[in-house]
């Protein structure tokens, strides 16, 4: 199988929606990864739906598929990087931030995406973090419950020092919220939990919804392209291969908005690239093992 790849539009903020979406579809890709914010598909600004509709017709002439992510830095608040989150300890905060993931399930269902990601926050220091689990839990719970009912996948994504930091904490809220699947940031598990990138899409393939991919330095949550960091892009498409991974596969480059006409192309490239290098890896386990059952039988 050859897999699908999208582009976040979180590395695009320099461009209009429009050019971005263009730059994509001309450079190959499968679909986009559309983060709700202030510069693309602002949810606060007038008639969602109707361009909620709009961009669902133009996504469909390019031949462009979607998963909404919802790391919009500011959106919620000017002044507090991802403020509010669902481990929030004012209930009206957490009230904001389930009715901001609500809308963004309307617009994953009004664009017939493959799921909605989103993840857990930074518990205020001093807080009791089972507390705050229960607030997550409650929180996770609403938001899946109402995706359930537009039909909308709800995937959950661990993030180095939130609540939810590694695929061994989203095993333990999933078993608590039926429902969730794992999106998976592989380069995370370079700097968080037990399992490597490509173990980790072993360990949990079946329950992945979404799954991100981009270069990162071992022990430091830096989003960087191909090449720039420790990833083994080649063993990590090889596991999504292995297992069968269906859906859009992302590159979150955040940091890169500036140089996004050259990293668009050249990002793709390279992960190509990576895949051709894993089928022929695969292909000398398979010729070793072959080698190895004629010589034992001989």
């Amino acid at each position: 199988m050859t897999l699908r790849y999208a582009y976040n539009t979180n590395g695009l903020t320099s461009h209009r929606l429009s050019d971005a979406l263009d730059l994509l579809a001309d450079a190959g890709y499968d679909g986009v990864a559309l983060t709700v914010d202030v510069a693309h598909h602002d949810p606060y600004a007038p008639d969602l739906a109707g361009r909620t509709e709009q961009l669902a017709r133009r996504l469909s002439r390019l031949g462009l598929a979607s998963v909404v992510e919802t790391g919009a830095r500011f959106l919620l608040d000017p002044r507090r990087k991802h403020h509010p989150t669902l481990v929030a300890p004012d209930e009206s905060d957490r009230a904001r931030r389930r009715s901001f993931l609500r809308t963004c399930v309307d617009v994953a269902a009004g664009l017939g995406s493959e799921a909605v990601s989103f993840w857990a926050g930074v518990p205020q220091p001093g807080l009791d973090r089972d507390r705050s689990w229960r607030w997550l839990v409650d929180g996770v719970a609403d938001v899946v419950d109402y995706a359930a009912r537009r039909g909308v996948v709800c995937a959950f994504e661990p993030e180095p020092g939130m609540l939810v930091d590694d695929c061994d904490d989203w095993a333990r809220l999933a078993a608590e919220v039926p429902g969730l699947t794992l999106a998976l940031d592989t380069g995370h598990c370079l700097v968080s939990g037990r399992h490597s990138p490509a173990e980790a899409v072993y360990a949990f393939g079946p329950r992945l919804g979404a799954c991100a991919v981009e270069d990162m330095p071992r022990g430091k949550h830096e989003h960087r392209a191909p090449g720039e960091g420790d990833m083994d892009f080649p063993a990590v498409l090889g596991a999504l291969t292995d297992v069968g991974y269906p859906g859009l596969v992302s590159v979150e480059l955040s940091r890169d908005a500036h140089r996004a006409d050259t990293l668009v192309p050249s990002a793709l490239a390279a992960l190509r690239a990576a895949e051709r290098k894993a089928a022929l890896r695969a292909a000398e386990r398979q010729g070793d093992a072959g080698t190895r059952v004629r010589a034992g039988a001989s």
